[in-house]
Parts: C-alpha cells; sequence; structure tokens
C-alpha cells in the first residue's frame, strides 16, 4: 500500500521503533513510482542510526539525501544544514527522518511555521516491541512529547512492531491490539501495519492486506553482522 498521501511525510517515533528503515523504504519506493523525492535526516542526537548513513546507497537509487554536517564522519556533532531550508521552495515528495522521542524532534521544531504551510503528514511510528513503549498508554505520552517539542501535530500512526530478525507472523498479529488502542486513546487512525518482506505470503488473520506495507531491511544494529 502506499503511505505517502502529502508532498511532506515526517517519520517521528521513539527510539529505535524502526524510523530510519521505514523513511528509506519509502524514499526508495518513491523514486520506483517516479517521483522526484528527498530524504532529509534530521536526526543529530542518535548517532546509531540515521539515514544519512546509507546515502550513498539512496543517492544511486535516485535518492537526495540532506544529511546533518558532520554525518557519516568521526566527529559526532551532528548539526542542522542550511540546506534543508531548499525543500521548502522545491517541488516533489519530500520524507523527513525526525529525531527519536521529545529530544529528536526539538530538531524538527525549528521548521514547524514552514511546515504547517505545506500539505504536510506526520507519521508516529510505534513498536509494541520497544522498551518504554510497550503499552499504550506509554505510547500515547511518547507522542504527546514529541508533539510538544516539534510544534506539530500527529496525523496518523504506523504499527512497526517488530522484533529484528526474530519478526514472526506471530509477532505482528500480537501487536494489532496495542495499536488499536493506541489509536482509540489518540483518536488517530493506524494507518498501516508495517511487516519485512521476509514475511510477504506468510500473514494473514486479522491482518488487512490492504493495510500492509512490507520493507526490506536496510538498517542493522552496527554492533551485530546479521539480525
Amino acid at each position: 500500500m502506499a503511505l505517502i498521501h502529502k508532498e511532506f511525510t515526517i517519520i517521528c517515533g521513539h527510539y529505535g521503533c524502526g524510523k530510519t528503515n521505514l523513511s528509506i523504504n519509502l524514499a526508495i519506493d518513491a523514486v520506483k513510482k517516479g517521483c522526484k523525492t528527498t530524504l532529509v535526516d534530521m536526526d543529530i542526537v542518535n548517532p546509531y542510526f540515521r539515514s544519512s548513513d546509507y546515502a550513498e546507497m539512496l543517492m544511486d537509487k535516485g535518492v537526495r539525501v540532506i544529511a546533518p554536517k558532520y554525518a557519516r564522519t568521526t566527529l559526532d556533532l551532528p548539526m542542522l544544514v542550511p540546506e534543508v531550508q531548499s525543500v521548502f521552495e522545491d517541488d516533489g515528495v519530500v520524507i523527513i527522518d525526525a529525531g527519536g522521542d521529545d529530544a529528536g524532534a526539538t530538531a524538527l521544531g525549528r521548521y514547524a511555521e514552514s511546515i504547517q504551510a505545506v500539505n504536510h503528514d506526520m507519521l508516529y511510528v510505534i513498536n509494541r516491541y520497544r522498551v518504554l513503549s510497550t503499552k499504550a498508554e506509554q505510547a500515547v505520552q511518547l507522542l504527546r512529547e514529541i508533539e510538544t517539542a516539534s510544534h506539530l501535530k500527529t496525523t496518523a500512526i504506523i504499527n512497526n512492531s517488530h522484533l529484528m530478525g526474530d519478526t514472526t507472523p506471530e509477532t505482528i498479529a500480537d501487536s494489532l491490539a496495542f495499536a488499536e488502542e493506541t489509536s482509540r486513546v489518540t483518536g488517530l487512525p493506524v494507518r498501516a501495519t508495517v511487516a519485512p518482506a521476509f514475511l510477504a505470503g506468510r500473514l494473514g488473520g486479522d491482518l488487512d492486506p490492504e493495510r500492509l506495507y512490507y520493507v526490506d531491511v536496510y538498517v542493522r544494529p552496527p554492533w551485530t553482522e546479521d539480525v
């Protein structure tokens, strides 16, 4: 299914929920559909999971990447670059990979006024299996903190509950009630449930195939060779 409904799509959520891998997949899919696509890495907090670490692969696939200054170097002093402002004056699809939690969303808040002036979505990514977000009330609290820090309102929820390489059909099926409860409390729709591509054809039950979005796994923890 298509997750991008607006010209600007912001991906936010808890640290380690899978935002960056989702952002990369969305950007690649947009290019495949013939869209001029820019991926903005706005994570200046987390040194381990940054979309700009995959800039070379993304650019080879036709994605323009805007990365924090000093990203992909040995200096852990990333800062936003002036080029970010250019996306508000350009055409095409823009995907913003925001930093995790409220600390990461603070950088996003610098552009709140410009974002509010364009047609945009802010998608909140949830992962039931991520520490500090295993219950709906925890996910909702994190969402409110992100909205406060970014000065923006979320428009939909993405259920990205997974256990990396150990994800099974049951892993995803068992997350559906959590996603629906988070939706009920926030009043936001669950736009899609994300599943790794290696589970394609193995999901069923209560999962609506029209609301499934399959992703390739590009982002892996740097301390593991395979997950």
